[in-house]
């Protein structure tokens, strides 16, 4: 099963990473690794975590406010965001 990022998703991810690098020292080291322990969870049981948005699920990340809303194929993984908890969902409510 391979893992795939929607061109926004990845976006969000890169500014984030980009901001937590101006806020403190390795912060967004560990936001990095963060996001990919989310990745490994999901990975590893992607039909475990609940349904949100239609097929949609999500997972929470651990230490910082972002949720990874994904959908699970047969044989892929596609994460559709990575999102910061305080903004608006109807950002990502439009990508497919």
């Amino acid at each position: 099963m391979r893992i795939t990022l929607h061109p926004e998703a990845e976006d969000e991810f890169n500014e984030a990473a980009f901001w937590y690098s101006q806020q403190s020292i390795g912060l967004d080291t560990e936001f990095v690794r963060c996001i990919d322990e989310a990745i490994n969870r999901i990975y590893r049981n992607p039909d475990s975590f609940p349904l949100t948005h239609e097929q949609l699920r999500k997972t929470v990340v651990k230490k910082f406010p972002f949720i990874i809303l994904y959908e699970s194929l047969k044989d892929e993984i596609r994460i559709i965001a990575i999102f910061h908890t305080r903004r608006n969902p109807k950002n990502w409510q439009k990508r497919n």
